[in-house]
This record gives C-alpha cells, structure tokens and sequence, in this order.
C-alpha cells in the first residue's frame, strides 16, 4: 500500500484576494478579481482586462534593486510560499542542513518568466542596451522560479519546475504527489504561479481569438464559463502553494491537515496544439485514473472544482468528459468554476482550483460560479450559479484541461 499524502499548509496571492483568509471570503462570496489592467496601458489592445493584484507589495518579498532581474512570478511565489510554510507551522530559518535536504519545491507555471523576457526583449531592440539586466538569459528561463523559492528558503531537495500549459500545477502536485509515494523525499513545497499579462501575450492570444473582447467596459462580468454568451477567457495572474507531505510524517509532528491527495491521473490526446477533442475520451480517462487510484466511484464524489475557462469549446468539451467518466452520477454533484471570479491563472489555475476546494472542504460551502446568466444548452450539469452552497465534502476532484491535448485531474479526501 503506497503512502498517504496529505496537505498541511496552504498560501495564497490572487486576484480577489492576498492571504488564504481574503481568498476565502472573497471566493465563498463570489467576488470578482478582475479589472482593467493598470501595469501598462491597453488602450491599443483588443484587451483591456485581466484578473491582476495592483495591491501587491513586491518590495516586501523582493528587493528593488532585485526586482529588476527578476520575473513578477519570483515575488508572488516567495509571499505564497512564505504564508504556506507559516500555515504549516515550518520555520526554515530553524532548519538543519538534514532537515532542508529533505524539502523539495516544485512549481506549475505556463507562462513562466515570460513577462521579464518580454521586457527584456522590448529593452534591447529599443536600443537600450544598458538597461538590460544582467540576469537576462538565467532569469529569463522556466528554470529559475523554483530555483528562487529553493533558495530564499534554504530547501536542498528537488527543485522543479514543471510546464505543462494549463494542467501545470495540477501535475506538478501530482509529482510531489508520486515523489512521496516513492519514499524520496518526505516534504514538498508544491503549487503553481503565473504572471504573463503583458502586450505580447494578450496579442498572442488574441491571434488565437481566446480571449474574451466583449466586456472591456465591465471587467467583473467578463469570465463567463458555460454561459452561453460566453466569448473567451481572461488571463489572470497570482499564485497559490502548499505543504504536502507524507501522513505519518505529518502527523508525528503535530501537523494541522487540510485534506489527503488520493488519487492523480493524466493522459494526452495526442490530438492538436489548442483544440480540444470533441469525444472527450481522455480528459474523462484522466479523471477515472485518479478516481481509480483513490479507490473510488462516482457516488463517492461531492464536488468537483472545474477548470471552466469561459471559451467556446473547453466549457463544452469538459461538461462531456465528466458525464463520461461519472455517468449519471454526474447531474447529482454540484461543480463550480473558479475563473469566473478572477480569470484565467494559465499554469497556476490547477493550484488555484485545488485551494478553492481546500476552502470548501473547510468551510462546508461551494464556490459559486458567477456570471452563468444563460446557461449553454450543451452544458447542463450543476454549476452552482452565482451563489455558494451549504455541502458536507468528504471527496472532490479538481480537474484541468491544457494547450497540446494534455489533461490531469486530483481527488481529494477530507481527512
């Protein structure tokens, strides 16, 4: 029988909220993180929205004369980590050399430093040579924001980054996951982070008509998932991290625990760059596996946080999976979509659905999904609109949807 893995801290950075207790109430409210951008000015952009943090301190987690060689991810990754090691009742500072290589890090992230690159790039092809940082190629790689978080921390263990597009820190809990199960390290400091809301990448993703053009004058009603005036997502940025950890381990410590990871499962479609299969077969199979591994059936389950993204085809394509993979049992359970409330977080949105069912569990209460007016025909399912509803949750899955036909899907188990 493999290990128990449990999670015991929890650390949050989002758009409707700073801090898990602000995430909480903002999320079990319904309240929206998303607003016209302020880094920069999208006048001449088709997008003048995302699911931003313009109230986050960077200079209390990185200072500014660090800052400039470094991504935004770095700041919001160490604040989330830093609140999910409190959570958790770690002190690295008090930490052994043993006792630190025992800790590994790993990160889901899609876009990843592209922000400092894209600034970067902007810098030398403007000529200004001598404002590029120094840091420009190390800093600029996927690489370096585990590499930071490890080292603001002391943490000798694995120090991963894991980029996968959209299922980004589902996986990377998954790895932590199976990392544990294996006997090689007894602690991870695991989520996801993104903070690609730049002109670039809301013009890539414009090129891909994937994000939403039609509420640049109401930022809070724009992420729309399975309503049918849905017309594309919202990119979001922020970060959300977590304590997992063997049971034995945590319990001999004394540890306060969340929730036990039970079951991960993942597949590929093998089908397209960004359009989903219309059979549904493999993100379904991706949640029978993690079902399966966490010995459970479709009655078992209560609730299920659902990746949702508000475009066309992944609203559809998902409500079809989940009928597949929990057959009838699917139009009983309630499910809800975060990036309704604050966007799209790219390869952080897993972590982020996995905090928000943290939060249901703890608190008996499902997130709503906000803005479902007009519910799409072919998306029938229980999606908990506009207001959060009163549940016991002994089971849940949080399931993602990427780029490249990846799919992945987490069971939890209240503990």
């Amino acid at each position: 029988m493999l290990p128990r893995v449990v999670i015991t801290g929890l650390g949050v950075v989002s758009p409707n909220g700073i801090g898990k207790e602000e995430f909480c109430r903002a999320i079990l409210a319904g309240r929206s993180g998303v607003r016209r951008i302020s880094r920069f000015d999208p006048t001449d952009l088709p997008v003048h929205i995302a699911g931003e943090i313009p109230d986050f301190a960077e200079s209390q987690w990185v200072d500014p004369r660090e800052r400039k060689h470094v991504s935004r991810v770095v700041p919001l990754g160490i604040a989330a980590s830093s609140e999910a090691l409190k959570d958790a009742g770690l002190d690295p500072a008090s930490m052994s050399m043993e006792e630190q290589r025992e800790i590994g890090v790993i990160l889901g992230s899609g876009g990843g430093s592209q922000e400092f690159s894209e600034e970067q790039y902007r810098l030398w092809h403007s000529g200004h040579v001598k404002q590029v940082s120094l840091f420009c190629i190390p800093s600029g790689t996927m690489g370096t924001i585990s590499s930071e978080v490890s080292m603001r921390f002391g943490f000798r263990g694995y120090s991963h980054v894991v980029t996968t597009s959209c299922t980004s820190s589902t996986d990377a809990l998954g790895y932590a996951l199976q990392h544990i199960q294996a006997g090689m390290l007894p602690m991870f400091l695991v989520g996801g982070v993104d903070s690609a809301i730049t002109p670039g990448i809301i013009k890539g993703y414009s090129l891909l008509r994937a994000l939403t053009t039609s509420w640049n004058h109401a930022p809070e009603r724009a992420s729309r998932p399975f309503s049918a005036d849905r017309d594309g997502f919202v990119l979001a940025e922020g970060c959300w991290m977590f304590v997992l950890e063997e049971y034995d381990h945590a319990r001999a410590r004394g540890a306060r625990i969340y929730a036990e990871i039970a079951g991960y499962g993942c597949t590929c479609e093998a089908f397209h760059r960004v359009r989903l299969s219309e059979s549904a077969e493999e993100p379904a199979r991706a949640i029978m596996l993690a079902l399966d591994e966490a010995e459970l059936a479709a009655e078992d389950i209560q609730y299920v946080n659902l990746h949702g993204t508000s475009t066309e085809l992944n609203d559809r394509v998902e409500t079809r999976a989940l009928k597949l993979a929990l057959g009838g049992h699917a139009q009983k359970i309630p499910m809800s979509g975060l990036k309704s409330q604050i966007g799209h977080a790219q390869g952080a949105c897993g972590a982020a659905g996995v905090a928000a069912t943290l939060v249901a569990m703890e608190h008996g209460t499902i997130p709503p999904t906000i803005n479902l007016d007009v519910p799409d025909p072919d998306c029938d399912l229980d999606y908990v609109p506009e207001a959060g509803r009163k549940a016991q949750i002994e089971h849940a899955i949080c399931n993602c949807v990427g780029f490249g036909s990846k799919n992945s899907a987490l069971v939890l188990r209240k503990v």
